[in-house]
Formats: C-alpha cells, sequence, structure tokens
C-alpha cells in the first residue's frame, strides 16, 4: 500500500513529503534546518521552547514547526526576519536565566544550548534579570542534577516518563519558580529511581549528568602502591570513536585497548570474558529450573535476566513480589571485579586490599550496582569506579592521547579473552541469542549455530521466538518435544508489559531478557550524545561484526572460562561460584526503604535453589 504525500513549499521551494510529518521532519527531510531544541526524534514534540517557530501562509502568528502537520499546498518561510528576531529573542530571554559558566561545564562544547547559540548567532546578552533557585543534588550515586542549568525543555520528563515508564522527572511548581525534578524536591537517592541515566542523555545541557569518576581513577592510577584494573563492556567499542571524531558504529576495540595502557592501567581486561562465563552460569541455572519444572519438581519460570541494574533496580520498587523470577546472577562486571580480587589477586600474587578495580560502562547505574551491599566481597567493594564511555573519553583527552593514531592491541588474559557470544550482550536480544546458542548446544549437541535467532534481534520493544527441541542428548530426553518459549525486551516500559503478564499468570514465556535501556547496552545513558534511532542501529551493526569476526562465537567454547572451572570454581552452580558470581536482590519501597514481607512462593522457590 503505497503511502499518502503532501505537497508543499518551502523557503519558495516545492517539496513533497509524506502525510503526517511535521513541518520540521519535512524541512529536515530536504535538507533544509530549522534551528529547534527541545525537539527529540521519536521522542519529545511538545514545542516547549518555541525556537522553532516559522512562518506559515495563512497563520496569524509564528507557530512551532515541530508541532504543525504539513498540509497540502502550506507555504512555509523558516528564515524571514520576524522569524529569526522571534529566535534570538527566546534563546536570550532563556539565556538570561542560565549560568554562563560554559569553560568550566562538562558539557562545553558538546552543549546543544551553547550550540544553538552559535547557529541564531547572538552576539550580545540584553536581558539581566533574577535567577531562578539553583540547586545541586547529587544523592545519587550515578546521576547529578543542577537546576540551575535546567532549561525547561521538558525531554527529561518525556523519556522518565513515556519512555521507561519510571515516572520520577516531573514538572513541580509554576511560573518561575518551575522546577523539573522529584516530588516535593525529594532527592533522587530517596526516590524510585532505577538509575538509568537516559535523562542524561537527551539533557541538552549540563542540568543532568553522570557522577563523575574520573578523579578518584586518576588518584588510583597515580597511586605506586595500587594495582589498577581496567575492564571495558563490551557496548563500549562501538560507541567510543564518536567521542573522536568517528561515525556511529566505528569498531575501536584495540585502540581502546593500546589508549587504557597508555593511561596507565596494569591490566587491561574485557567484560566479555565474564558475559562468557555469565552465559555458562545463567544457562546451567536455567536448566537446572526448566529440569525441575518439567520433571514434577517445582521451579520459578520464566527466569528473567539479571545483567541490568536499572532494571534490577525497577523491579524491586515497582514488582518486588516478583524478585524470586529473576537469575542469581551478578551482572558481568561485576563478576570480573569479584574473580580480580581472588582468582587473579593469588594468580600474580596481590594483597585484594591494593588492587583498584575500574570498569568502563555504557551505564549508569553501573555506578550505583557497584555500592550494593549485596555486591561487597569480605567487606569491601569488588569494583572500586565506575566510568561511562563518555568519561573515559574525557580521561583519554586529558591523557595528552592521540586516540585516533594508536595502533591496535590485544586486551591481557586470562580474563581478556572472549568468544562473540559475549559481544553481542551489548545489543537488545543479545543476551538470549547468546544463551541460546550454548543452551541448546549442551541439550542436543547440534552446532546451534545453524538455528535462525535473527527473531530476538533488532530494535521492537518486545520481540519473541519459540526454540522446539528434538533429539536432545539421553541425559536430556524428557526435553524431546518441548517449545521453549523466549521473550526480549528493552526499557523498562516493555519490561512493565511482559511483568503484568507475569503477574497476571499469562505469559506464555520460560526465559525473559530485560534491558534497561531502549535498545540495549548500545544506547546506555553513559554513551555519547546524541543516541537516536540510526545511532542505535549503527553501533548494533558493529556489535554484530564483531561477533561475525570472533574465531569462537559459543561462550562455552571459551578455552579460558573451561581453565578457570578446572583451576578455580569447580563447577557451574558450585559453592565457590555461588560465593562469587551469585547475589540475591531486596524489595524496595517507592521512597528507596527497603521493605520486609513474607515471601510469596515464587521467591520461597528461589530462595531454596
Amino acid at each position: 500500500m503505497s503511502t499518502s504525500t503532501v505537497n508543499l513549499t518551502i523557503n519558495g521551494k516545492s517539496v513533497t513529503c509524506e502525510a503526517g510529518m511535521s513541518v520540521l521532519e519535512a524541512a529536515k527531510h530536504h535538507n533544509i534546518h530549522i534551528p529547534n531544541f527541545c525537539y527529540l526524534e521519536d521522542v519529545h514534540q511538545i514545542g516547549a521552547c518555541r525556537i522553532c517557530v516559522v512562518e506559515i501562509e495563512g497563520a496569524r502568528t509564528l507557530q512551532a514547526s515541530c508541532l504543525v502537520p504539513v498540509r497540502e499546498g502550506m507555504v512555509v518561510r523558516t528564515n524571514t526576519e520576524p522569524v529569526r528576531k522571534a529566535r534570538k529573542m527566546l534563546f536570550e530571554l532563556m539565556l538570561s536565566d542560565h549560568p554562563r559558566d560554559c569553560l568550566s561545564c562538562t558539557r562545553n562544547q558538546n552543549c546543544e544550548f551553547q550550540k544553538l547559540g552559535e547557529i541564531i548567532q547572538i552576539t550580545e546578552f540584553r536581558f539581566e534579570g533574577e535567577k531562578s533557585h539553583s540547586r545541586v543534588d547529587d544523592s545519587s550515586p550515578s546521576v547529578v542534577r543542577d537546576t540551575g542549568k535546567c532549561i525547561l525543555c521538558r525531554r527529561c520528563v518525556t523519556i522518565c516518563n513515556d519512555v521507561q515508564g519510571v515516572g520520577v522527572l516531573n514538572v513541580q511548581k509554576r511560573g518561575f519558580k518551575t522546577v523539573i525534578g522529584p516530588a516535593d524536591e525529594l532527592p533522587l537517592d530517596t526516590v524510585n529511581c532505577a538509575m538509568c541515566g537516559q535523562c542524561t542523555t537527551v539533557c541538552p545541557v549540563g542540568a543532568l549528568m553522570e557522577k563523575d569518576a574520573t578523579e578518584p581513577v586518576w588518584q588510583a592510577l597515580h597511586d605506586p602502591k595500587k594495582r589498577v584494573i581496567v575492564q571495558t563492556a563490551p557496548a563500549i567499542r562501538a560507541a567510543l570513536g564518536e567521542e573522536f571524531g568517528l561515525k556511529p558504529g566505528s569498531l575501536v576495540t584495540g585502540k581502546m585497548a593500546s589508549a587504557l595502557r597508555e593511561m596507565g592501567f596494569n591490566d587491561v581486561f574485557d567484560t566479555n570474558f565474564t558475559a562468557d562465563l555469565t552465559i555458562i552460569e545463567e544457562g546451567n541455572e536455567f536448566l537446572q529450573r526448566a529440569t525441575a519444572a518439567l520433571t514434577g519438581g517445582s521451579a520459578v519460570l520464566p527466569m528473567i535476566t539479571s545483567c541490568s541494574p536499572g532494571w534490577i533496580k525497577y523491579v524491586e520498587h515497582e514488582f518486588p513480589r516478583m524478585l524470586g523470577h529473576l537469575s542469581s546472577c551478578k551482572s558481568p562486571h561485576m563478576m570480573l571485579g569479584a574473580l580480580a580480587k581472588t582468582f587473579y589477586a593469588e594468580k600474580v600474587g596481590a594483597n585484594p586490599e591494593d588492587i583498584f578495580v575500574v570498569s568502563v560502562m555504557p551505564c549508569t547505574a553501573k555506578k550505583y550496582e557497584i555500592t550494593r551491599p549485596e555486591m561487597f566481597l569480605n567487606g569491601r567493594q569488588t569494583v572500586d569506579a565506575v566510568l561511562t564511555t563518555r568519561e573515559l573519553a574525557r580521561m583519554i583527552k586529558d591523557a595528552g592521547i592521540g586516540f585516533l593514531e594508536l595502533e591496535d592491541s590485544e586486551f591481557d588474559n586470562p580474563l581478556g579473552y572472549s568468544t562473540g557470544a559475549a559481544d553481542i550482550f551489548a545489543s537488545s536480544g543479545g543476551v538470549m541469542e547468546a544463551a541460546l546458542r550454548t543452551v541448546y548446544e549442551v541439550v542436543t549437541g547440534r552446532d546451534a549455530m545453524q538455528l535462525d535467532l535473527t527473531p530476538v534481534r533488532g530494535l521492537f520493544q518486545v520481540k519473541e521466538a519459540a526454540l522446539t527441541i528434538e533429539d536432545a542428548k539421553p541425559e536430556f530426553s524428557f526435553l524431546n518435544g518441548v517449545t521453549v518459549r523466549v521473550a526480549v525486551t528493552s526499557g523498562l516500559s516493555g519490561a512493565k508489559k511482559l511483568l503484568k503478564q507475569i503477574e497476571a499468570g499469562t505469559s506464555p514465556y520460560h526465559f525473559i531478557e530485560v534491558m534497561g535501556c531502549p535498545g540495549g547496552c548500545i544506547s546506555g545513558g553513559g554513551q555519547p550524545r546524541p543516541t537516536n534511532r540510526a545511532v542505535r542501529e549503527a553501533r548494533m551493526a558493529a556489535i554484530y561484526a564483531e561477533d561475525a569476526g570472533k574465531p569462537k562465537r559459543k561462550s562455552h567454547e571459551n578455552p579460558f572460562i573451561t581453565q578457570l572451572y578446572a583451576e578455580f570454581l569447580g563447577e557451574p552452580l558450585g559453592h565457590k561460584s555461588h560465593e562469587l558470581l551469585h547475589t540475591h536482590y531486596v524489595k524496595r519501597g517507592r521512597f528507596n526503604q527497603f521493605v520486609d514481607e513474607p515471601q510469596d512462593e515464587a521467591e520461597h522457590e528461589h530462595a531454596k535453589a
């Protein structure tokens, strides 16, 4: 069926576009740039800033082009004198209530407000007056709010409410006293914030930022008594290059490893190693639950992945009575932190107290995760600091390293080798696909790469697949004829849909993957800005290309994982692995308080297991 089109005129040029487009979108489609500020493609179109005003023939006043749909015969002018004067006036009024500390702001030269001023050609400050109340909320271990820099674009409100479905950030008060934040001006760490950091990716200024960890990392690197270990998440290699001018989806794995060595890290490991390890532990956990369910025992199904700390905190707040459905596996970087201060410390003869572990993550929630008491080992943190992709880029620049000129190098072993299955953890559906590659081969003995697992890939909010087991190994013969149904979602609104099904007893699934950020870790709260659909697709394509280029693409084929079990862990789900690689979760109320409630049946069974 053909899409209906509309003919209109923009700046004297006859153009054709799809019906339903806004004037702003139609202009962009034909390479006509209308300055805009609060607009966010596919997310936020409310005309809050009015910077995108245009003249439309027949209209009495200037119109916000992001809100007005195109119509047949419409005549639009985007750069007349009244339009240009209005934009300058609107910008200067916003600027009159905005700090002018650009040189000391983290967003300097990466600020949409700053860039807009350049486009509009602001050369003077005509308006001075009272400043609105400024407050810095740094209570959260993940996100810092500076209300003095907020320009009330409301992007964060849309992403928190409509995309993530958390609803922590909202418009409070009215008029000149308007502020964006939690109700009653409560600090972020006292409400049900998931710490996902999606608000930091859409904030056009420095009003919402990740909590900076660069200084503690520099201090550790400069301390001769510290052995400083770094690990990098799979999503970093497909995004870090953007901070150095490369196009989205440019793989910089080798340059990243070289940069980390030049910065002074003693060991450069890869979180991909423990992504492979997660599949071994999580896959065995799923098989254990499925076996119990199909042989007359009791088990909690569907089992849900636990790699995303933003998702974990969300379910603790919103669905606390369903914690038994979560895998008990720690996230991969927490596993590596635990191994670094036990297995690796023994291997190199280092005192765990002298080891400082740094995780480079696409995620702001990881900053919160390392502070959870459940993640401590022998009374101390296993990961000492988390840097986002953006923070690592700032540190590389600060160190004077010519990133683009670096030669490629490899990660250090034994905690640096990985298979392609680990790479795809970065994309929504990757954990599920990696798990199925291993579980299917363990159960049937046949090569899982012959399976069509593409249904779990892509950017749809909820994806599903079904796999019927045939000719299983003798020890798994009870699985013959069983159709395993799986679901994948990213973004907390999608998670809510699947949890509602489980809550209602209508879920058809056995295994569910949840990632806290839309599209998965490739668009995490700490990734380079902007992160729109095109950027997500480019990063995702790079991740699957990295997987396809690996000599081994299934987690159970990682020789260093086999060696780790033989030398140290013993067996999957064994005593040692439970001590180091598994955890538990807690019930939380709306104000981040712990809630002590009797266990329901699902939680009771999970506790027994």
